[in-house]
Protein backbone atom coordinates (compact mmCIF):
# COMPACT_ATOMS: atom_id res chain seq x y z
CA UNK A 1 0.00 0.00 0.00
CA UNK A 2 1.20 3.01 -0.62
CA UNK A 3 -0.44 6.56 1.09
CA UNK A 4 0.11 10.26 -0.51
CA UNK A 5 -0.22 12.98 2.07
CA UNK A 6 -0.83 16.33 0.50
CA UNK A 7 -0.57 19.33 3.00
CA UNK A 8 -1.65 22.66 1.88
CA UNK A 9 -1.07 25.87 4.22
CA UNK A 10 -3.61 28.41 3.83
CA UNK A 11 -4.89 31.68 5.42
CA UNK A 12 -6.97 31.70 7.95
CA UNK A 13 -10.45 30.94 7.38
CA UNK A 14 -10.23 29.64 3.85
CA UNK A 15 -9.77 25.84 4.54
CA UNK A 16 -12.96 25.27 3.94
CA UNK A 17 -12.62 26.24 0.20
CA UNK A 18 -10.03 23.41 -0.36
CA UNK A 19 -11.82 21.30 1.68
CA UNK A 20 -14.79 21.93 -0.77
CA UNK A 21 -12.34 21.01 -3.69
CA UNK A 22 -11.29 17.50 -2.49
CA UNK A 23 -14.90 16.74 -1.27
CA UNK A 24 -17.34 16.60 -4.08
CA UNK A 25 -19.18 13.38 -4.71
CA UNK A 26 -17.10 10.66 -7.03
CA UNK A 27 -14.56 12.45 -9.42
CA UNK A 28 -12.37 10.62 -11.46
CA UNK A 29 -9.47 9.40 -8.97
CA UNK A 30 -12.54 7.36 -7.75
CA UNK A 31 -12.65 5.49 -10.84
CA UNK A 32 -8.91 4.66 -10.80
CA UNK A 33 -8.18 0.94 -10.34
CA UNK A 34 -6.41 0.78 -7.40
CA UNK A 35 -7.75 3.71 -5.44
CA UNK A 36 -8.67 2.87 -1.62
CA UNK A 37 -10.18 5.92 -0.34
CA UNK A 38 -9.20 9.51 0.29
CA UNK A 39 -9.72 11.37 3.54
CA UNK A 40 -10.01 15.35 4.33
CA UNK A 41 -8.27 17.22 7.23
CA UNK A 42 -8.12 20.14 8.84
CA UNK A 43 -6.30 22.04 11.79
CA UNK A 44 -6.75 25.35 12.69
CA UNK A 45 -5.09 25.64 15.89
CA UNK A 46 -2.43 28.51 14.49
CA UNK A 47 -3.23 31.78 14.10
CA UNK A 48 -1.95 32.39 11.16
CA UNK A 49 -2.45 30.05 9.07
CA UNK A 50 -4.40 27.02 8.16
CA UNK A 51 -3.49 23.43 7.47
CA UNK A 52 -5.40 21.18 5.08
CA UNK A 53 -4.27 17.43 4.68
CA UNK A 54 -5.48 15.27 2.36
CA UNK A 55 -4.33 11.41 2.70
CA UNK A 56 -4.78 9.08 0.01
CA UNK A 57 -4.53 5.17 0.08
CA UNK A 58 -3.53 3.38 -3.03
CA UNK A 59 -3.05 -0.22 -3.30
CA UNK A 60 0.62 0.12 -5.17
CA UNK A 61 2.69 2.60 -6.45
CA UNK A 62 1.49 1.61 -10.00
CA UNK A 63 -1.94 2.51 -9.23
CA UNK A 64 -1.12 5.80 -8.06
CA UNK A 65 1.09 5.85 -11.49
CA UNK A 66 -1.51 5.13 -13.19
CA UNK A 67 -3.57 8.37 -11.73
CA UNK A 68 -0.73 10.73 -12.31
CA UNK A 69 -0.72 9.90 -15.97
CA UNK A 70 -4.53 9.71 -17.00
CA UNK A 71 -5.98 12.58 -18.69
CA UNK A 72 -8.53 13.30 -16.23
CA UNK A 73 -5.78 13.95 -13.94
CA UNK A 74 -3.31 15.95 -16.44
CA UNK A 75 -6.10 18.04 -17.50
CA UNK A 76 -7.29 19.32 -14.02
CA UNK A 77 -4.01 20.60 -13.43
CA UNK A 78 -3.72 22.25 -16.48
CA UNK A 79 -6.55 24.28 -15.66
CA UNK A 80 -5.45 25.02 -11.81
CA UNK A 81 -2.16 26.24 -13.61
CA UNK A 82 -4.43 28.18 -15.93
CA UNK A 83 -6.58 29.97 -13.27
CA UNK A 84 -3.36 30.57 -11.06
CA UNK A 85 -2.39 30.55 -7.40
CA UNK A 86 -5.48 31.03 -5.39
CA UNK A 87 -4.71 34.24 -2.79
CA UNK A 88 -5.33 33.20 0.15
CA UNK A 89 -3.08 29.68 -0.46
CA UNK A 90 0.43 30.30 1.49
CA UNK A 91 2.11 26.63 0.39
CA UNK A 92 1.92 23.23 -0.07
CA UNK A 93 3.89 19.64 0.19
CA UNK A 94 3.73 16.42 -0.95
CA UNK A 95 4.81 13.27 1.01
CA UNK A 96 4.99 9.78 -0.52
CA UNK A 97 4.47 6.67 2.44
CA UNK A 98 4.84 2.64 1.90
CA UNK A 99 3.11 1.12 4.51
CA UNK A 100 4.67 -1.97 6.31
CA UNK A 101 1.90 -3.14 8.46
CA UNK A 102 -1.75 -2.01 9.56
CA UNK A 103 -3.63 -3.41 12.44
CA UNK A 104 -7.08 -3.49 12.41
CA UNK A 105 -9.44 -4.50 15.79
CA UNK A 106 -9.26 -7.38 17.40
CA UNK A 107 -12.87 -8.68 17.42
CA UNK A 108 -14.08 -10.53 20.62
Amino acid sequence: MLIEIKTMLVKPGHADQVVERFSRPGGPITEIPGFIDLSVMVNRRKKDEEEVVVLIRWESEEAWKAWEKSPAHIEGHRKSRQAGKPDYMLGGSTQFYDVKTVKSPTLV
